[in-house]
């Protein structure tokens, strides 16, 4: 697709997951699917993580968080699973604009007015997760607080972050029933409205381009395209 045909109205509807995953597996990636709409298969996750994270939020919701987590200021669990989309968002330098839609775990209304936005994860707790998630959080926080007409629209978001199920422990109970047990731990995400912002930028960039990128080195799908064009 030419840079010449996009209409100067053009907004992208931008994911906050697409954020996290395919924008920093590969920027050609991205590009296609957006610009040209020409997506990756899609890969298959085991269903076992969805009834975890299903289950997960069925007893946590309407929880008070000074029972999952102490690094929780006093509050309520609310609000799991909702849609959430921004106002467009306009930037200096550019002829597009895009806007985030996606879909958030839970929010928790905090005692003090202000609220945090949690997402659910099963595996082991990593210092690690808080950047790899900082893309995912500060898009959900951004669009509650600069949401489109109509929809959910909360403020001040003051806390981000991850609630993580390790499984640690497997019991048997007999007659063919068994329980599987493990530790919750909270992993802070910072937020930094600024930071989103530049990324913004830098997506529009990508997007605004009259040719989609370079695929990145160890991008399997671009590889296997390659491969598929030689043979």
């Amino acid at each position: 697709m030419i840079k010449s045909l996009f209409p100067e109205e053009a907004c992208w509807k931008l994911t906050p997951s697409d954020l996290v995953f395919l924008w920093e597996e590969c920027k050609r990636c991205f590009y296609l699917k957006l610009v040209d709409h020409f997506d990756r298969p899609r890969m298959a996750m085991p269903k076992i993580f969805t009834v975890i994270d299903s289950k997960m939020k069925d007893c946590l919701i309407n929880e008070r968080t000074e029972r999952i987590s102490s690094q929780l200021p006093s509050g309520i669990v609310k609000f799991g699973e909702k849609w959430i989309e921004s106002k467009p968002i306009s930037l200096k330098n550019h002829s597009t604009s895009c806007y985030i839609r996606g879909k958030l775990d839970a929010v928790v209304a905090f005692d003090d007015g202000s609220y945090g936005v949690i997402d659910f994860k099963t595996s082991r707790p990593s210092a690690a997760h808080a950047d790899v998630y900082f893309k995912q959080l500060n898009a959900y926080a951004y669009s509650l607080q600069n949401a489109a007409l109509g929809k959910l629209s909360l403020s001040p978001v003051t806390r981000l972050g991850l609630l993580i199920f390790e499984p640690e422990l497997f019991v048997h109970n007999g007659g063919g029933s068994a329980t599987m047990a493990g530790s919750l731990s909270w992993i802070e995400v910072r937020q930094d409205p600024q930071v989103f912002l530049r990324l913004l930028d830098n997506v529009l960039d990508v997007l605004e381009r009259v040719e989609a990128p370079e695929a990145d080195p160890e991008c399997g799908w671009c590889n296997y395209l390659k491969r598929g064009v030689q043979a």
